[in-house]
This record gives C-alpha cells, structure tokens and sequence, in this order.
C-alpha cells in the first residue's frame, strides 16, 4: 500500500471535522462546488462531439506532425497552424508560435528577445517559479522585485532593480488580473529594455482595450489543466517583431530550417518544443469557449463584489487593485485582512462554510514538509540558494555583478500574501451559489475583523 502524506491526512481529517460541523449547522455554500478549472470545468458533449471529430480528422489524415505526415495529401492542413492564426485573430497579434507548454512559451519567447548570459530578467516575487527559471534556461540571472497590491510587479521597485546588465522585464498578470503594463512599458523603453508579459493565468484579459500578451515586446500564454482555456498541456508565444517570432520559431525546433523557409546563413540551434497536432486540434474547440467564459466568471465576480464591498470595507477590509477592471479576467475575488492570523480566521470560516476560499501564502516552517507552493519567491529554494545544473555555480557565479537572493529580501509582497484571502470564481457556479458564497464572506469576516 502507498504511503500516506501527513498532507494528505491532516486534509482528510480537516474535511471530517468540517462535515462532522456541517451536521449540527449546514454550511452556507450548498451543494458540490465546480472545481477551478474554466477551460476543463466547460468541456460537455457539444465540445466532446468537436473535439473527437477534429482529433479523428487529424488521425485520419496521418498527419499528426505539423509540417508532414503519412498522409496521401501533402497539403493537409496543420492543427497547429490553424490554432496559431484563430487565435493571433482573437488576441490582435500580428504573430503567434504555439509550443508544447507555459515554460516552454516563456523561453522561447525570451530567447526571441536576445535573453543570454550576463543578462539579468526581472520577475516578481509573486508568479509560478517558471518564470525565473525561464530565464535561468538560457544562461541569465533572475532578479526578484515585489509585487504591489494588485499582486502585479511594483514599477517602483522594479525601477530600482533596473541595472546595466538588464535585457528584460516580466509583467505577469496574475490571477487574471492586468500587471500595470503604462507604468512598465514606460521604465522599459526610458531604460532601454524589453517587456515580457507572462499572460499564462489571464488568456483574454485586456488594458485599456488591447488583449494581454500583444502590448509588451512579446507575450506567453499557457494551456495546462488550470488555465483558462486547455488541453492538459500547452503554451502560445506572441510578438509584434517579425524578428522576435523568427528567433522564437527556429529556439523552439531545432529542425525548423527547412520546414519554414529559414536559410542556413540565418540559423540558430534550437530545441524540439513544438505543439502536437492533437493538441491543438482540442485548443481549437476551447478557443470557441473564450468570450462565454470570460463574460460569466466577469458577471460572477461582479455579482460577488456588489454584495460584500460595502460591509467588507466598513470593517477595513480593502481589495485587490485592479489596474483595469473592464480587462480582469475575473478569477478570482482577492481581499487583504489587516494581519495573517485574521486571513487564516477568515479562510478557515469560509472553508467551514463550503466557500472556495484559500490563502496565498504559508509560512514554510509553520507547514508539513511535503507542502510546496512555487508562487511565492521565498519557496524558490534552488534559486534562493543558487543551484543549476552546471557544477561552478553558474550563471551566476561569472555574472558581472553579485546578485544574491533571502526568503525575506521582499517584505511588501510577503506581507500582502500573508493577509490576502482568495476566493475562486468558477465560471459553473450557480447564481444562487455566488449569492451564497458572499453571505459566507461577509460572515466570515466580521467574525474575525
């Protein structure tokens, strides 16, 4: 018999202590809950009858490699290629390079923008360690700058971050939610460097009316199971630089060349990150699930917000920012309680109450040993404390300035993690259960604040 995680046993026994409760007062969220999946949560038998069509198209093609295949017709239309245009199309990018997944969009599209040794990538403290690493992939330093309270990177800190040795910026739209891309754009070009958006969790989300991931110099997007739109795997790399999207093209295939039309003169070595043809034979099928999606978990979000703004911010409770909330891809509900020990009150109630609430960080030594969560920087412990996979301590080690990394050097996000209740807004949540859910948090919160 496998052996149980002390996780896994002390969620079990929160659970049956939470319906041992339940029995004396039901909780205030009735029924099963949707998981938090918006692309996968949707899949039914209309999408299940295209999806199967298209993937029997592509076997029955024997095509299932994007430039040839056993097929008698060499022309036999790519999955892959029609789900790069569909989607340029509905982002508004002039290009668009599918890929295998989100770290695989978020190196290719940094090798697209020059990313190398001696470079140095800015990330925020707050995004999945995928976006360090990225940079760490191709021979580059990360530096960590805090995140604000719309839990997007701080321009002001990153202005501060900003060295010599600086090649790019990644803006990453967390939860849904658009980084403050004027403010960024603007230090990237009075500073002359690149802006990266890491668009992974916002598919769809906009500022000032242009979809994320097409105003910076490139964007990444990902597909894997929690993302908006899926295929269990997956990523899109977006540019506006043709020359970008042909660095991008030939990282992400290393037999590109003679497929696409790039001449041996112009080559550079690449890796094989390209997108199956089945793959993007289902993403096609999601991608028609966009706008309903957006629209419900936005009407949801809304729904929510109006029926506990008031009472939450009369006990001094305050919301996420929001840097343009007509482009929010509405995620998540996100409220700071005015310490730590309140956000565990407040999470611990609305988990009593069958609320899909959790909170956005745990202090590791206060956790089971098995807990890992890699969106806050100070659970990035291999770059924390310098490891790759070289044995001289590169990259850094040779980097032309010392940059070191603490699991406290950035206080501000820390803090804000600590006290930030997160409440999901799944797009299959009944009216009722958005109704229930905000009786649930207003509860829950003047209990505690």
């Amino acid at each position: 018999m496998p052996a149980v995680s002390r996780r896994t046993i002390e969620a079990l026994l929160q659970l049956a202590g939470r319906r041992a409760r339940w029995l004396v007062r039901p909780p205030r969220v009735r029924g099963p809950l949707p998981r938090m999946f918006p692309g996968g949560s949707r899949l039914g038998a209309e999408e299940e009858e295209a999806a199967v069509e298209a993937l029997r198209t592509v076997l029955r093609s024997r095509k299932l490699f994007r430039y040839y295949g056993a097929s008698p017709n060499p022309l036999q239309p790519s999955e892959v290629t029609a789900f790069e245009q569909e989607l340029a199309d509905v982002l508004g990018a002039p290009h668009a390079l599918a890929v295998n997944s989100g770290t695989s969009a978020l190196v290719c599209a940094l090798a697209g923008l020059g990313v190398g040794p001696r470079d140095e990538v800015i990330v925020p403290a707050y995004t999945w360690v995928s976006t360090a690493s990225a940079a760490l992939a191709l021979g580059a330093v990360p530096v960590i700058a805090e995140v604000d309270d719309s839990l997007t990177l701080d321009p002001a800190d990153v202005e501060r971050k900003v060295s010599p040795y600086t090649r790019a910026i990644v803006a990453v739209h967390m939860r849904g939610a658009p980084a403050r891309l004027d403010a960024l754009q603007e230090i990237a070009r009075a500073r002359g460097v690149l802006l990266l958006e890491d668009a992974a969790q916002a598919l769809g989300a906009s500022f000032r009316g242009r979809r994320l991931g097409t105003i910076g110099d490139a964007g990444a997007f990902s597909f894997q199971m929690s993302k908006i739109l899926t295929a269990g795997e997956g990523g899109l790399v977006t540019s506006r630089d043709p020359a970008v999207h042909r660095r991008a093209l030939m990282y992400h295939d290393s037999a590109v060349c003679p497929s696409v039309g790039v001449e041996m003169h112009e080559w550079l070595p690449g890796l094989n990150l390209r997108m199956s043809e089945l793959h993007a034979a289902v993403l096609r099928v999601q991608l028609t699930r966009l706008d309903a999606l957006l629209a419900t978990m936005r009407a949801h979000k809304a729904r929510l917000k109006d029926a506990v703004q008031d009472r939450l911010e009369r006990r001094g409770v305050r919301f996420r920012r929001i840097h343009d909330a007509s482009g929010d891809a509405a995620l998540a509900l996100v409220f700071y309680a005015p310490d730590a020990a309140r956000a565990a009150a407040i999470t611990a109630a609305l988990q009593d109450d069958n609320a899909p609430a959790s909170r956005l960080y745990h202090d590791l030594e206060r956790l089971p040993h098995d807990y890992v969560d890699l969106h806050a920087y100070s659970s990035w412990t291999p770059i924390l404390e310098r490891r790759f996979f070289s044995r001289d301590g590169e990259p850094w080690r040779s980097h032309p300035r010392p940059v070191s990394y603490t699991p406290d050097m950035c206080p501000v996000t820390l803090d804000l993690l600590r006290r930030a209740v997160h409440v999901d807004v799944s797009p299959d949540l009944t009216e009722q259960q958005v109704e229930q859910i905000g009786a649930a948090v207003v509860a829950a919160v003047e209990a505690a604040v």
